[in-house]
């Protein structure tokens, strides 16, 4: 009893200067972005899915794939390559190219590095329109807001409240732009994969701030710091065992799938600022609120 009522003690001292750590990085996360978008033209980095394109695959156990990037920089600065491996042994398959060259200009590079010229059994090319590209990209752009407006619509309805819903809003909105930042400082380039990632991240994003807030604000038994504690133990699990089968299937499939790897990375940097979204600033935000309105009683 005594050990609960120190940590309680505790809380209640530092939960006003835990706000101040989600607060600097929200800062530091918008202050980067618009420096990032200033440079780049635009929030992101893109892939050629996004920017238009041409992606290669070519089948060859054999290739080194060190050897032909070097070759093929110079003409195609732009280039990424990575290896194919197989799924069960791991041992590589080909290798997969991007560049924003056109078709002709990649494989004639390509077959002069290889020695052999490619055809439909030993590769696979795939081209995408710049304008095309382009028009994707502002649609799934706009369906990210209107997902987002959505759901902040979704919690207004649900907690008829400014401030709680608010605190709501701000973590899942803090979570996005904190993932972007890091995504692009470790130098990521979104592919549609990507965009889909952030997507799912909106729905994880709220799901613990709307568990904290339902028990803070339609379950008035216990104190407030209670009520908080017993939400963490709940709301921690959740994340914690989301970050566990997300960082595990990372594991499995990194060298396998960079469409996996792009959407799981991209989550597990987002579950964890969520923690420090949801319990350090959401929390904060909802004690202050609640125990103004019972008169200051914890």
């Amino acid at each position: 009893m005594e050990e609960e009522h120190g940590r309680k003690n505790w809380y209640d001292k530092s939960y006003k200067l835990l706000l101040v750590i989600p607060a600097l990085l929200l800062i530091f996360s918008i202050g980067y972005l618009y420096v990032f978008t200033q440079d780049n033209g635009d929030i992101i980095r893109k892939d050629v899915t996004l920017t238009g394109g041409t992606s290669v695959s070519v089948f060859d156990a054999k290739a080194d794939i060190v050897v032909i990037e070097s070759q093929l920089k110079t003409d195609f600065p732009d280039l990424r390559i990575r290896e194919i491996r197989d799924f069960r042994s791991g041992g590589q398959i080909g290798f997969f190219v991007e560049t924003k060259a056109g078709v002709n200009e990649i494989t004639e590079g390509l077959e002069n590095v290889l020695g052999y010229k490619l055809n439909q059994e030993n590769s696979s090319i795939e081209f995408t329109g710049e304008t095309l590209s382009a028009g994707f990209y502002k649609q799934v752009r706009n369906a990210i807001v209107l997902a987002f407006v959505f759901m902040a619509i979704v919690v207004f309805l649900v907690f008829r409240t400014f401030v709680p819903s608010f605190a709501v809003i701000l973590s899942a909105f803090a979570d996005i732009v904190m993932t972007i930042a890091l995504v692009n400082i470790l130098g990521f380039e979104i592919s549609i994969a990507g965009i889909i990632a952030f997507l799912m991240l909106i729905g994880y994003s709220v799901d613990t701030d709307i568990l904290l807030t339902s028990r803070l604000l339609k379950n008035g038994e216990g104190s407030v710091n209670g009520r908080i504690f017993d939400s963490f133990k709940t709301g921690i699990t959740m994340t914690l065992t989301s970050i566990s089968a997300i960082a595990v299937s990372l594991f499995i499939i990194y060298n396998f799938s960079e469409t996996l790897r792009q959407i799981f990375s991209i989550l597990l940097i987002g579950l964890g600022f969520d923690i420090i979204n949801t319990w350090f600033a959401n929390a904060g935000i909802l004690k202050m609120y609640v125990e103004k309105k019972r008169g200051g009683i914890r």
